[in-house]
């Protein structure tokens, strides 16, 4: 069976590429990074016509092959590297049809490569609407390609897409234009320098900014000077255009009477300089309320099922070990995380909508006007926004940056925008301390949600002015973005979106939270000290001399509390001679959960938390919320799955993580969870780095410890000392 066809899909940002991508692979996509360097892959497999198979490989968006940003390093390299592991058989480049002009820029560079390539024409829907009307046989005929006419939102043309990918060896393979016209003399230097290497090659490999600065310098340039080569590159743009001005001339055709200017009235409201402000955040307080409101229905549905499932292997499985692993250790640390599904993927289809609509370009347009006063880029914006997915690909998103001194401010401050990995956090803590409730229609807590959003938006701005003005480096980028059609958002991107990244962070968070869960069911089952060993003739005879505990007596007074009412529903009544054995069955209850909870404190968890206890006590915590703290330092969310775990160690009755978080009370017999601890919680994680993945990845974009360790220590000092204030101030 011959090999895959391998199938390199370029084109400029906003083309609609990613839409090609996920009509011809489904969700048969994979996402990881190019070997030696953090720029995202994202691969797929299709089936073609003529029973063959094709892998096709989305590289980053570019406007040309001559980059100027890291990550559009990538498709140069990809494309020019005929040794390389992702050298493509045939490219594939994604226009727009609106501005073909444009995008045909990068078609005839990469065509001059002497790669098979076709052309793919997108959002071929909007011709009629656009007075747009292209002469496509003739078009191909004026390139020496195929083209493919394509409305990814309608699905057309995308099996005559497969078909010619399927024939790509019919390609021509002829260049656009003779590079050496340029300066012919020049040019036979080069010959001469590399018989053996194409000239085109040999030019674009001369030019080609180096991402190594010393390299750069050190480039041999035969003769020219820096400021004569981008004379010759501005030749060379004035050659392909002359080109491409002939091939359309007669071929693409637009009607002005026919098209209309919708976007540019809709672009007067949405960008307006105090009422584009106003739409956006209106737009995020929604979002919010809906995270609220619509998921907390399926969240409860999980939450009761995780607590059902552990009681389930309780008494279904022998007593032992193992069982107490499953139902104490795997499935409460799991479940810890998984109740939150359904919030991560409201929140990922939001963002999607945003993206897809054409909106998100516009809210970058218009932060830009906000970041230059913090001495931030405008190209800032787009990785502060990706931070509220997650903040290893928003410092990945730094790349674009070309200047070193504001990339460096964006990759220390993006961590201060609220990432998914907080929200599980926020949620459950925002859930317990905030009371139901709303103004002028937008609930309480939708709008602490958004004032946590914005908090960390606002710290990152300010972080950013003390970075700018200690930070002795030089140099400045300017911010260029194109403006996307507004469409409709194509509910099956949409649809591959929310599962690929809901996935994403379901596993990315779960093998982490399951390794860890396994480890503190170890350590809060086990101890080495003679009271954890004696636990039960400790408590046995404390109990018998003293009584049961304020909780233990709440707990029996609630549940009979909740017997009565449930009766009086259901239009029965408890017979006054079954109560004392109610009573007493809830005693007994109350007294081995009494136990567990001593033994717990004894156990090695216990006493690795009561050593911390100092530090955590000023901000409002015990000693179990001070080990969930130390433990999400390996991820944000794994604070939930901790609790979940700790609280479920050696407990009998099995409770939803919110109603027993909700039940815990502090050394004054008060609810240990309150507004002053609650909003210390939010406060420390809100500026927090607490994210192991996070620092590796500063690391690694800037080939130092010194800014991760920095960044790590002002985040922790920031986050302390905000924690403490909010807790000594509403205790």
């Amino acid at each position: 069976m011959s090999s895959a066809i391998k199938v390199a899909l370029v084109g400029n940002p906003n083309t609609g590429k990613t839409s090609v991508f996920n009509q011809l692979t489904g969700l048969h996509q994979k996402v990881g990074n190019y070997p030696g360097i953090t720029v995202e892959k994202k691969s797929g497999t299709t089936k073609l016509p003529k029973g063959a198979k094709g892998t096709i490989l989305d590289l980053p968006g570019t406007y040309s092959i001559n980059t100027t940003s890291l990550d559009e390093a990538v498709v140069y390299e990809v494309l020019t590297n005929v040794e390389g592991e992702h050298y493509p058989d045939v490219a594939v480049v994604v226009s727009d049809v609106e501005n073909l002009k444009r995008n045909l820029f990068l078609f005839t560079q990469v065509k001059d490569l002497e790669i098979p390539t076709l052309l793919v024409i997108n959002m071929a829907d909007v011709m009629p609407k656009k007075g747009i009307s292209i002469n496509v046989a003739a078009l191909e005929d004026a390139l020496d390609t195929k083209i493919a006419l394509v409305s990814t939102r309608k699905g057309q043309g995308i099996e005559e897409l497969k078909l010619l990918i399927a024939s790509y060896q019919e390609l021509s393979t002829k260049k656009s234009f003779d590079i050496t016209s340029i300066d012919a003399a020049y040019f036979a230097l080069l010959q001469e320098e590399f018989p053996h290497q194409d000239m085109y090659k040999s030019w674009i490999g001369l030019a080609q900014p180096s991402p190594d600065k010393e390299a750069n310098e050190e480039k041999k340039l035969f003769g020219k000077s820096k400021d004569d080569l981008k004379r010759l590159q501005h030749k060379e743009t004035i050659k392909r255009y002359q080109f491409i001005n002939s091939a359309l001339k007669s071929t693409y055709t637009v009607d002005k009477a026919t098209a209309t200017g919708f976007d540019a009235r809709l672009d007067r409201i949405l960008t307006h300089r105090i009422f584009g402000y106003l739409i956006f955040m209106a737009i995020l307080l929604l979002i919010f309320q809906a995270i609220f409101e619509w998921s907390s229905y399926p969240s409860d549905f999980i939450d009761a099922q995780f607590a059902a499932l552990s009681e389930w292997v309780k008494m279904s499985l022998p007593s032992g070990m193992f069982t107490d692993l499953i139902a104490e250790g795997i499935i409460a640390g799991i479940g810890g995380i998984a109740v939150f599904i359904p919030q991560i993927a409201f929140l990922f289809l939001f963002i999607a909508l945003l993206e897809e609509s054409g909106y998100m370009s516009r809210v970058v347009f218009l932060m830009d006007k906000v970041m230059r006063p913090f001495g931030l880029s405008g190209k800032s914006v787009v990785p502060l926004i990706s931070g509220t997915a997650c903040a290893i690909p928003a410092v990945m998103a730094t790349r674009t940056i070309e200047s070193w001194k504001e990339r460096l401010i964006t990759i220390l401050v993006v961590p201060f925008t609220t990432c998914s990995a907080r929200l599980p956090v926020y949620l459950i803590l925002i859930a317990l301390v905030i009371p139901d409730g709303s103004v002028f229609g937008f609930g309480y807590q939708a709008l602490t949600l958004f004032s946590l959003y914005v908090l960390g938006f606002l710290m990152a701005l300010l972080a950013a002015v003390v970075l700018h003005k200690f930070l002795k480096i030089k140099g400045r980028s300017f911010f260029m973005i194109e403006m996307p059609t507004y469409r409709w958002p194509q509910a099956k991107n949409i649809l591959y979106t929310v599962i690929e990244k809901t996935k994403s962070f379901v596993i990315g968070a779960g093998k982490i939270i399951l390794a860890i869960s396994i480890v503190l069911w170890f350590l809060g089952s086990n101890g080495y000290t003679e009271e954890f060993k004696n636990a039960e003739a400790i408590v046995n005879a404390r109990i018998d001399a003293n009584g049961l505990n304020a909780y233990s007596q709440n707990y029996i007074n609630n549940s009979l509390a909740a017997l009565k009412e449930a009766s009086a529903e259901e239009g029965t009544r408890i017979h006054s001679d079954s109560l004392p054995s109610l009573k007493a069955e809830l005693e007994t209850r109350a007294r081995q959960q009494e136990i567990a909870s001593y033994k717990l404190e004894h156990s090695y968890i216990g006493y690795t938390g009561k050593f911390i206890e100092p530090l955590v006590k000023p901000l409002g915590y015990d000693w179990k919320i001070g080990i969930a703290v130390l433990t999400s330092f390996a991820a944000r969310e794994v604070f939930v799955g901790t609790l979940a775990t700790i609280y479920s160690v050696g407990s009998d009755e099995q409770e939803t993580i919110k109603n027993r978080m909700a039940a815990e009370l502090d050394s004054n017999d008060q609810p240990l969870f309150n507004l002053a601890s609650g909003v210390s919680l939010m406060l420390f994680y809100a500026f927090a780095m607490q994210c192991m993945s996070t620092l590796a990845i500063v690391k690694r974009e800037t080939n130092s410890w010194k800014w991760p360790m920095l960044q790590l220590g002002a985040m922790s000092i920031i986050a302390y000392l905000a924690a403490l204030t909010a807790y000594q101030l509403l205790h």
